[in-house]
């Protein structure tokens, strides 16, 4: 499990929730959509504090965070957030992990 998350995203969060900081960001797979990585499935953003964090990433006083039991979207994969500025919005990458 890898997941990157670009200056211009952090940057984007910050804009779009506008909160106090610091802020905690939660990515989770959201039952929904045409899902690149998993069918029937897309990566989800909400602003709360984590319950059973299983992974955590701090970029400029925004922490990102994705639940325990949420971890399996994420297994054997590099997620990869950045902002495009085309659309004014964030863009999901994912890259499967070689397995060593």
């Amino acid at each position: 499990m890898f997941i990157s998350i670009d200056e211009n995203a952090a940057s984007w969060f910050t804009k779009e929730f506008e909160m106090n900081m610091p802020i905690s960001i939660r990515l989770f797979p959201q039952y929904a959509g045409f899902g690149e990585k998993n069918k029937g499935f897309s990566l989800a953003f909400s602003a709360e504090l984590p319950a059973n964090a299983g992974y955590t990433k701090e970029i400029n006083q925004l922490t990102f965070y994705v639940e325990e039991n949420d971890i399996w979207f994420f297994d054997d994969t590099e997620t990869y957030l950045s902002f495009n500025e085309k659309l004014d919005e964030i863009q999901v990458t994912y890259k499967e992990q070689a397995i060593h």
